[in-house]
């Protein structure tokens, strides 16, 4: 892979959450794929998993450590473009359209309350600083490969950290 040539260079990312009796323990999953055109370069699996959780935490948690993970891809660039792609519309919607107004209101909701979960999007919005990402929201437990494995790394933290040693 040329460092010259970045143009067709991308990373896609999926990542799905989970948390069982919401709240209660949970589990996210990532998985970073870096391509050159239409070749996989390198794909990485990364999950976690916490035991007093709700879901749109672990949904945040999953893109957090996603973009913290990037930085560190060999031949990495903050100019290369990358798609987070996510079945949860808090965490589409909360990059794309909320977070801007959420720092321009002081982190104050359209209700003028505290906004939920401030320091896990704190956290996303140092991670993504910098970078070049889009998001793009689909259908949770619709075929897709990779949202499916995604889901399944979540539920294997879930079930290790669970499980009785």
């Amino acid at each position: 892979m040329a460092s010259s040539n970045t143009t067709s260079i991308r990373i896609v990312v999926h990542t799905d959450g989970s948390c069982l009796n919401n709240p209660g323990p949970g589990g996210w999953g990532a998985i970073v794929s870096l391509w050159d055109g239409d070749t996989l370069i390198e794909r990485v699996e990364l999950s976690d998993a916490d035991l007093a959780t709700t879901n749109n935490k672990m949904e945040l948690s999953a893109a957090i450590a996603a973009l913290q993970h990037i930085p560190a891809i060999p031949h990495f660039h903050p100019s290369v473009p990358i798609t987070i792609i996510s079945d949860s519309q808090y965490v589409v919607s909360g990059a794309t359209t909320w977070l801007p107004n959420w720092v321009r209101n002081g982190w104050r909701a359209s209700d003028k309350k505290p906004v939920k979960n401030q320091d896990l999007w704190k956290a996303f919005e140092f991670a993504k600083a910098g970078l070049s990402v889009a998001f793009e929201w689909i259908k949770g437990h619709a075929g897709n490969p990779d949202n499916e494995a995604a889901d399944a790394l979540a539920r294997a933290a879930v079930d290790r950290l669970l499980a009785p040693v």
